[in-house]
C-alpha cells in the first residue's frame, strides 16, 4: 500500500503545477484572442486550417502537448511557422497547446481588436 503514496504525491504534484500554470483570466481572453486572430490567419479562423494545418482536436489527435507547446513557442524551422516567443512565455504556450488538445474556446462576444 505504501508504494502507491509517491505516485498519489507525484499526481498531486502535478495537478497543482498544471493550475500553476494557468494564466490569469486576463490573459487567457489575451491568449484566446490571439490564437483566434492572429494564428487564424494561417491555420484559419475556425483553425480548421488554410495555410498551415488544422488545429482541432481531431488534427491533432495523438500529438504530444510538449510538441505542440514547443511547435508554438519555438516555430518549425523553413516553414511558415513562426516562433511565439517574444509574445509568450513557455507557460502559456503550453497552455495554449493544452486548449487546442481540448477543443479551443472561443473569443467572447463583441471582443474586437
Amino acid at each position: 500500500m505504501h508504494r502507491f503514496l509517491p505516485a498519489g504525491a507525484l499526481l498531486l504534484a502535478l495537478n497543482a503545477a498544471a493550475q500553476a500554470a494557468e494564466p490569469p483570466a486576463p490573459r487567457r481572453v489575451e491568449l484566446v484572442r490571439m490564437v483566434r486572430q492572429d494564428c487564424g490567419s494561417c491555420h484559419g479562423l475556425r483553425l480548421t486550417g488554410g495555410l498551415g494545418p488544422a488545429l482541432t482536436p481531431e488534427a491533432l489527435a495523438g500529438k504530444p502537448v510538449e510538441f505542440l507547446a514547443a511547435t508554438i513557442y519555438r516555430g518549425r524551422p523553413a516553414t511558415p511557422m513562426p516562433p511565439w516567443q517574444a509574445m509568450l512565455s513557455e507557460d502559456e504556450a503550453s497552455w495554449i497547446a493544452t486548449q487546442l488538445l481540448a477543443g479551443f474556446p472561443e473569443e467572447p462576444p463583441g471582443r474586437t481588436r
